[in-house]
């Protein structure tokens, strides 16, 4: 494993967490096993998103030098708390594969685990070598904290900037961005995607599974579906017409959207997290989980909000 992901025992204790075995980080589409974890009321977890660094001059709002120093003063408030685990949302870095050498010392100093979501700007190496990297089990997965299922999406599955030139999903990304700028799509930019076939059909198991279990389900992705925006991802339909159908999803979680946003739908919160990159001012937060709703306690421009929950 690259250096920079950390220890062989540091990569067991995650499998353990996210309920993997080695195994399965094989196996693209397949399910974690529970995890016993806090009870379902009163444990808390730490949100960052669009860390972005790199060491690059200011581009307009972008201080992409200064995150180093903002994502210290989120680890050092997080470590000031009991959490059961630290989110990042994807963009880790803006720009060059040496970034993450750079910022991810950095984050381990974070006394709880770990877990990343793909961005479009951290594609700076190959797929398998950037899940190396960051230590992740697959490009999508999902874990079992009480009685809780987290589920993490790769948004970025379908597009241009994740797969090479030539490749299968390469050419549909191109087609896709094509017909949406067609249709005058608000979201058509190269630098969205996609959730793929295979990946929406595993999210339905996913869900199944956790309604017939009585869990509670937290999406986080990268991109966007609501409300309708420049950033959401390109088949953002296909995915709300899945998350409608399951009255389990509480939450969608994501950045991408340095401004933050917010919409509620069909009994789920949609909250789009701020960047870190911006501005000179941090931006991170720390979700408290009850029986009933969310609090999130957010520092620097985040917002708090209390999300309460939809009756059963």
């Amino acid at each position: 494993m690259n250096s920079t992901a950390g220890t062989s025992a540091r990569t067991w204790s995650r499998r353990g967490f996210l309920g993997v075995s080695a195994g399965a980080i094989a196996i693209p589409f397949g399910l974690g096993s529970p995890q016993a974890g806090a009870g379902e009321d009163g444990f808390r977890f730490g949100v960052v998103a669009d860390c972005q660094y790199a060491d690059f001059e200011n581009t307009g709002t972008r201080h992409y030098r200064a995150s180093i120093g903002k994502l210290a003063e989120a680890v050092e408030t997080f470590n000031q708390s009991d959490l059961e685990f630290i989110t990042h949302l994807g963009d880790f870095v803006d720009r060059f594969e040496r970034s993450f050498a750079e910022i991810l010392p950095v984050f381990e100093k974070a006394r709880r685990l770990k877990v990343h979501v793909l961005g479009n700007h951290d594609f700076q190496m190959p797929t398998d070598q950037l899940l190396d990297v960051l230590d992740m089990p697959n490009q999508y997965y999902h874990y079992r904290r009480g009685g809780w299922r987290f589920v993490v999406l790769d948004t970025n599955d379908v597009s241009t900037y994740a797969n090479p030139e030539g490749s299968e999903k390469h050419e549909l990304a191109q087609e896709m961005y094509d017909e949406l700028v067609r249709q005058g799509a608000v979201n058509a930019y190269t630098w969205n995607g996609a959730v793929g076939e295979d990946q929406l059909a595993w999210l339905e198991d996913v869900l199944t599974m956790a309604r017939r279990r009585g869990e509670k389900v937290v999406l986080s992705a990268h991109h966007p579906v609501y409300p309708k925006d420049a950033h959401n991802a390109w088949n953002d339909h296909a995915l709300l017409d899945v998350i409608d159908s399951y009255d389990n999803v509480i939450a969608y979680f994501n950045g991408h959207n340095h401004q933050g946003n917010y919409g509620f739908r069909n009994g789920v919160h949609y909250v789009t997290f701020r960047g870190m990159v911006e501005l000179d001012s941090n931006a991170f937060s720390i979700v408290q989980v009850h029986a009933d709703r969310f609090e999130i306690d957010g520092y620097g421009r985040e917002p708090n909000r209390t999300l309460p929950f939809r009756a059963p």
